[in-house]
């Protein structure tokens, strides 16, 4: 149904608003859930390498925290996922551009790190935008007038620590869990152990990395509804957990503070899984827009 134009314009303002508070936010505000693993984290290890960094990490975000500061000074790559409402009176068009102000408007205001450069020449693009930037991943539900938002800023440490192998069918399980001990076990102190492994299972090459990265985003130690693939992501965490590498790879008890799975059917000769490495500061927030403009923000989603 075609808006007003003032109508659509207020919407609009009011995604960008979404949008630049949830960018800040997330990068100072860390879910409870993640402080809840981190401290649980602290009571386990007991190397004293991993008990001196993760008591840095407790420091650090009581820093952010009493400071309203960021947690990490690497602002990342703004990554939003948008569920849009099939009633929800603004054009997907028109919510990627206010996605794009918001997120030049958090950087500019707060003021915050501008890490977007073209590819090929490396020159800044602009406040944290740029070419296909910001990155919003989207899905539509039906009978719903409704916008939900998730902003998931992700830094270059634990995103260059991604990989993705087409394995044989006749692989099985075994070939998933040795990939992505693997995987872990090669990336080391890079993507700023402990945090959350997420891995894609099944689909299509690009799909499963789409799933590792949904994957990351759940709140910590939350279980995959299929109870087989809900067992693989516990056999894993207990063996990643059992490689040694500790947190920042000066060794430990503690790797990794979950690892989370998700799947898709795929076809009868392919066999693609992804591992996505989300850092300690696995950061997320979220808001649900109303087809009103009226915002609720929560980040323990």
């Amino acid at each position: 149904m075609l808006q007003p134009p003032q109508l659509a314009s207020d919407l609009q303002h009011a995604v960008e608003d979404a949008a630049a508070h949830l960018y800040v936010w997330a990068l100072k505000d860390i879910p409870q859930d993640l402080r809840d693993a981190l401290s649980d984290a602290r009571h386990r290890e007991t190397s004293v390498p991993g008990k001196r960094v993760l008591e840095t990490i407790h420091r650090n975000i009581n820093v952010a925290d009493s400071e309203k500061n960021l947690v990490c000074q690497d602002t990342g790559i703004a990554v939003y996922h948008a569920k849009v409402g099939e009633h929800f009176p603004l054009h997907p068009a028109r919510i990627y551009e206010a996605l794009r102000d918001g997120t030049a408007r958090a950087t500019i205001e707060h003021p915050l790190r501008s890490n977007a450069v073209h590819t090929l020449t490396r020159e800044n693009t602009g406040p944290n935008i740029g070419y296909r930037l910001p990155i919003v991943h989207w899905e539509f539900a039906l009978d719903s007038d409704e916008l939900d938002l998730k902003c998931v800023p992700k830094g270059s440490g634990s995103e260059n620590m991604s990989f993705l192998k087409m394995l044989n069918p006749a692989d099985g399980v075994k070939g998933v869990k040795q990939f992505v001990l693997e995987s872990i076990v090669g990336a080391g102190g890079k993507p700023c152990p402990p945090g959350i492994v997420g891995v894609g299972i099944g689909g299509s090459a690009d799909y499963a990395m789409a799933l590792a990265k949904d994957a990351i985003m759940r709140p910590i130690g939350t279980r995959n509804p299929d109870p087989i693939v809900a067992e693989l992501e516990d056999e894993l965490l207990d063996l990643l957990n059992e490689t040694g590498i500790g947190p920042m790879g000066l060794g430990g008890d503690v790797t990794v503070l979950n690892c989370h799975i998700e799947h898709a059917d795929t076809h009868m000769t392919l066999n693609p899984v992804a591992v996505n490495y989300q850092c300690w500061a696995a950061r997320r927030a979220s808001a649900h827009i109303g087809a009103d403009g009226s915002i609720d923000y929560d980040n323990a989603v």
